[in-house]
């Protein structure tokens, strides 16, 4: 523990915002980073815990208590070498991460907690600055060849490791570009799309292979790929949107978030797109579904220049601080208001969206209503709609941002014939092998819609899984 009084002296600083006006007029970084001292600074409220739950609440179990002595001690590159002992991608998980680490911080019980990812973030853009990131590739190469289908944040991590370890990777990517959700599902606003071109050029040094446009169960065969590669990892996500089965929802102007959020990203990289624009411009925009996406929907109608943002939820309006109902350290579900809603949108809750209504085919109006939830006798919530609260509001916009159910099952995984489980996506046993032997799977595709630190640890822990499929044994973390 570097500063033993630390967590006392100093309080916590968060980085700092562009202003309003100033950041809704591109779709650059919004955050400012702190300084090195102030960093250094933030480091210093670690308490270097004997028991460090924010290890338990990171999926990955990132050694944050290290990493943050090191950084308050000057030792960058030690503190660099601990951070990606356990994360391929801190440079991703440092701006998309909700932080459960935070939330399980010791010092959050009576205090706020330490600013970890942040720090993280910190870490590894120092390193990359210092040229401390540098291409590793193996010294020694296997005569394993392992197929990754998929090239969202769980098959980079996956082929990351697995070449890490000498085998011959190649990743698929049915898009124009390698990163996924990452690339064509996150604002650039949130995640600039160089960020992710850095760490594919380091991972192609590496010896990673990197071919895209080509959809697997389309372009080529899955089976094709049994017969060059020793392994298959399925990355592909959970890609089928919730939809909302409501009259008008044919009309034009209703979308799903990914089909504006990916498009909207393809212009700011100027890659092409064959679809209809979607713009905001001048038009009162609707998201309806209160998570992240939304916000990030909201965000881009902003900076399309919308006229009016509205956000509906269906759910309950969230408690604004943890009560007994979400104990330290579990991740609270809390009042979350991101940079986006900052930027101007009305948001409601307890909303429901009864129909659509429309003028020669075209979006005109939302008609809803309000409802209430209520708790039965065995805890399970139940929905009522409140009598007389219909109303209607104009939108020329609809996003529906409700969450994804599951994998496309069209093409990779229907040729392969691969069981699903009860919800529809890929069913694996616990060393993630699908029901064909040699096939794997990892990721969204596997467990369902996640967080990309989820994602990340899933590639990691079929990595190791794969290696052992192959060698007998493996020196991979996992």
């Amino acid at each position: 523990m570097g500063k033993i009084t630390g967590f006392k002296e100093f309080e916590r600083k968060n980085f700092k915002k562009r202003p309003v006006k100033e950041r809704i007029e591109d779709y650059k970084e919004i955050y400012i980073h702190l300084s090195e001292e102030e960093m250094k600074e933030q480091a210093a409220r670690c308490m270097e815990c004997g028991t460090p739950f924010c290890n338990w609440g990171c999926p990955l179990g990132n050694i944050a208590p290290d990493w943050n002595d090191m950084l308050y001690k000057g030792k960058k590159e030690k503190a660099y070498k601990r951070l990606i002992l356990t994360n391929n991608f801190p440079e991703f998980t440092g701006r998309v991460c909700p932080a459960l680490c935070e939330a399980a911080c010791t010092l959050g019980i009576n205090r706020e907690a330490v600013s970890v990812r942040e720090i993280e973030l910190t870490i590894i853009e120092k390193a990359f600055k210092e040229g401390l990131v540098k291409a590793n590739p193996p010294k020694i190469r296997t005569e394993k060849k392992i197929a990754v289908i998929g090239s969202g944040p769980a098959g980079l991590a996956a082929a990351s490791e697995l070449n890490s370890v000498g085998h011959k990777v190649t990743v698929f990517e049915k898009n124009e570009k390698i990163g996924g959700l990452l690339r064509y599902g996150i604002p650039d606003f949130k995640l600039e799309k160089n960020v992710i071109d850095r760490r594919i050029t380091i991972m192609e040094e590496e010896g990673v292979i990197f071919k895209t446009g080509v959809e697997i169960g389309v372009d080529i065969k899955a089976k094709e790929l049994l017969n060059t590669f020793d392994a298959l990892v399925l990355t592909g996500g959970s890609n089928v949107p919730r939809d909302l089965e409501v009259k008008g929802r044919e009309l034009k102007g209703v979308y799903f978030a990914m089909e504006y959020l990916s498009q909207q990203n393809k212009k700011v990289s100027s890659e092409k797109f064959e679809e209809e624009d979607i713009n905001a411009r001048d038009k009162n925009v609707v998201v309806i579904g209160g998570g992240d996406t939304g916000s990030d929907c909201v965000g881009t109608a902003i900076r399309q220049g919308a006229k009016k943002v509205y956000q509906f939820e269906i759910m309950p309006k969230p408690k604004e601080e943890r009560d007994d109902t979400m104990p330290w350290p579990t991740y609270p579900n809390v009042l979350k208001s991101t940079t986006s809603h900052e930027e101007g949108c009305e948001r409601q809750w307890n909303i429901l969206t009864k129909a659509f209504l429309g003028e020669d085919s075209n979006i005109k109006k939302l008609l809803c209503a309000k409802v209430e939830w209520n708790k039965d006798e065995n805890g399970r919530m139940s929905m009522k709609e409140v009598s007389n609260s219909e109303f209607e509001i104009e939108a020329e916009l609809v996003l529906l941002s409700m969450g994804f159910l599951h994998p496309d099952k069209e093409g990779m995984i229907e040729e392969l014939g691969l069981k699903l489980d009860e919800r529809g996506n890929v069913f694996t046993n616990e060393d993630g092998m699908t029901s064909m032997d040699g096939v794997f799977s990892a990721g969204d595709m596997r467990t369902g819609q996640s967080l990309v630190v989820k994602c990340i640890h899933d590639g990691r822990m079929v990595a190791k899984n794969v290696d052992e499929y192959l060698m007998g044994e493996s020196f991979l973390r996992g």
